[in-house]
């Protein structure tokens, strides 16, 4: 469908897309999945250095999330047969095509904070 001057309307894009677009965002955009994607944006991570640098997750929520940006290609996970035994997780090249976007969408967040804050104030105060 066209906007009425023949350019293709955004909005049936988001209609046709839109449930595999949530599905992702729901992924991606949890409480935990990004801060692991950014941490990991450095290189290759042990599971406790991850812990570390996620700070507040706990060993349960790092494992389920971790699993599940596995399953989805985002994070691939390296055993090495070593004593003691050492994992590491890492970004794959799928999971790095998500940086620039996350990236954006920070910088997005950052710029716009306070009025989307004030925003808020103003909402509840009514």
């Amino acid at each position: 469908m066209e906007d009425g001057q023949g350019a293709p309307n955004p909005c049936d894009r988001v209609s046709r897309e839109g449930p595999m677009v949530r599905e992702v965002l729901d992924r991606v955009g949890d409480k935990w999945s990004l801060l692991i994607i950014g941490t990991l944006q450095h290189g290759p991570r042990r599971f406790g250095e991850l812990r570390e640098a996620v700070g507040g997750i706990s060993q349960r929520m790092l494992t389920l999330n971790l699993r599940h940006l596995e399953r989805d290609g985002l994070v691939t996970r390296s055993v090495y047969a070593e004593v003691p035994p050492r994992v590491e997780y890492e970004l794959t090249r799928l999971g790095r095509t998500l940086l620039e976007p996350v990236f954006a969408l920070a910088a997005w967040a950052s710029a716009n904070y306070t009025e989307i804050e004030a925003n808020r104030r103003a909402f509840d105060s009514r």
